[in-house]
């Protein structure tokens, strides 16, 4: 039998990145993505919903992510889902994140305008392919 996890999320930076150093050398990045799902309800309403996802990286890539990308920045990440644990007050408390495998970087805020002109690309609609 043969398990798979493996998360693909593709959004906006919702904070600026945060690059610390292990007691190894090694660096690791976090940051969090908001994604978007737009959908019609029951009563053909247009909805949408907002969903945050915990981004870590290591090695390199950490470094590359801290120094290009910034709150807002578009970015795809593919990686796996960890649960970690731990204790707080007595209380046990859960955080799911994203270990990323791969980070790309999508086009900067101001690039994503037409050249020369002040019309902004129109939002995918929810079954349109995101292009990267």
């Amino acid at each position: 039998m043969y398990n798979l996890n493996k998360a693909m999320v593709e959004g906006n930076l919702t904070r600026d990145p945060e690059m610390k150093a292990l007691p190894s050398g090694s660096n690791v990045t976090s940051f969090s993505i908001a994604t978007n799902r737009r959908f019609k309800d029951k009563d053909g309403v247009q909805q949408e919903e907002v969903d945050f996802h915990n981004i870590t990286v290591f090695g390199k890539q950490a470094e590359s992510v801290n120094t290009y990308l910034t709150k807002g920045s578009s970015a795809y990440v593919e990686g796996r889902l960890q649960t970690r644990s731990w204790e707080k007050d007595g209380v046990k408390q859960y955080r799911t994140e994203i270990i990323a495998d791969r980070v790309q970087f999508g086009a900067k805020p101001t690039e994503s305008k037409v050249a020369g002109t002040d019309v902004a690309y129109p939002a995918p609609e929810a079954d349109e392919a995101i292009p990267f």
